[in-house]
C-alpha cells in the first residue's frame, strides 16, 4: 500500500488528502446528526422496585405448599 503511494503523482496525492478530510468532516457531521436525533434522558432514570402485598406473598406460598404436597403424596 506504501508502495503504491510513494508511486503517485503529487496532485493525485493532494486529491486523496483533500477526499479523506472532506469524508472526515462529513462523518462528523453524520455522528452529530445521529447524536442530536437521539433522544437525551430526561433527569436521571430511577427504577421502581415491584412489592407484593402481604395477600399476595401468601397466596403464592399456599400455592407452593399445595405442590410440595402434591409431590410427597406422589412418593408415599
Amino acid at each position: 500500500m506504501i508502495k503504491e503511494l510513494l508511486k503517485l503523482p503529487a496532485a493525485k496525492l493532494k486529491r486523496a488528502v483533500r477526499l479523506k478530510s472532506e469524508i472526515e468532516r462529513l462523518e462528523v457531521q453524520l455522528e452529530n446528526v445521529l447524536a442530536a436525533a437521539a433522544p437525551a434522558p430526561i433527569g436521571k432514570i430511577v427504577h421502581v422496585r415491584r412489592r407484593m402485598t402481604a395477600a399476595v406473598r401468601r397466596k403464592i406460598s399456599l400455592a407452593a405448599k399445595a405442590r410440595w404436597a402434591r409431590a410427597r403424596a406422589k412418593l408415599n
